[in-house]
């Protein structure tokens, strides 16, 4: 019986999921004209979705270059999303982080390496054990040169899996900035075991990975 049930909220819940990623407004944000955050004192920003963002903000807060990683949420339809408001999967919004960074110490094309080189590129509407569409994996562009980066490797990922990648790709519209509790959660605290089981494995990858991004 036990079983049955979880089956059945399995479905019930992929199904709010699609029906909030093919919401009406949803698609008018796909398909929106994307917004060009301009450089601040020469430093330039990008936006991440790679399910916990806990996760997401220490990798690319130990890349060379990066200045802050701030969490939050995008791609969503719905203003003012919180943490409780985009679990119910209806927002649209995922959980992504804003990488503020030097242009000229890292490149935008190399902090995608680092997006497509740190999740698993063939999970759809989660990473690990966090599902949902609010742990889905979207990659945000402001221009069009972005947006050629990222098809492009994309693309050239999925031939070299021979799968399907499931990182969205949309136009930046807003970043919402997360809860005050989320910010730099992995440093703050190291004893949670989610951190210790979840998020410092993954960071650890990144290191082993990406030897030449970190930060000394």
């Amino acid at each position: 019986m036990t079983r049955i049930l979880l089956s059945l909220s399995l479905v019930f819940l992929f199904n709010c999921q699609n029906q909030a990623q093919n919401h009406t407004k949803q698609q008018e944000i796909i398909n929106a004209k994307p917004v060009e955050v301009p450089l601040e004192n020469g430093k330039a920003r990008a936006y991440f979705a790679s399910g916990c963002f806990w996760c997401v903000e220490a990798i690319y807060e130990h890349v060379k270059g990066v200045k802050d990683v701030i969490s939050g949420y995008s791609g969503g339809h719905t203003k003012n999303p919180s943490y409780e408001s985009s679990n119910t999967g209806k927002t649209g919004h995922a959980e992504a982080v804003e990488v503020i960074y030097d242009p000229k110490v890292v490149s935008f094309s190399t902090l995608v390496d680092v997006y497509f080189g740190t999740q698993n590129p063939t999970q759809v509407n989660g990473q690990g054990n966090d599902i949902g569409s609010q742990y889905r994996s979207i990659i945000f562009y402001q221009n069009d040169e972005q947006k050629q980066i990222i098809l492009k490797k994309k693309d050239a990922l999925a031939k070299k899996l021979d799968k399907k990648v499931a990182a969205e790709v949309y136009p930046f519209q807003k970043f919402w900035v997360a809860e005050d509790y989320h910010q730099n959660y992995e440093r703050l605290h190291p004893n949670d075991p989610y951190i210790k089981n979840v998020s410092v494995p993954r960071l650890n990858r990144f290191k082993a990975k990406f030897p030449e991004l970190v930060k000394d």
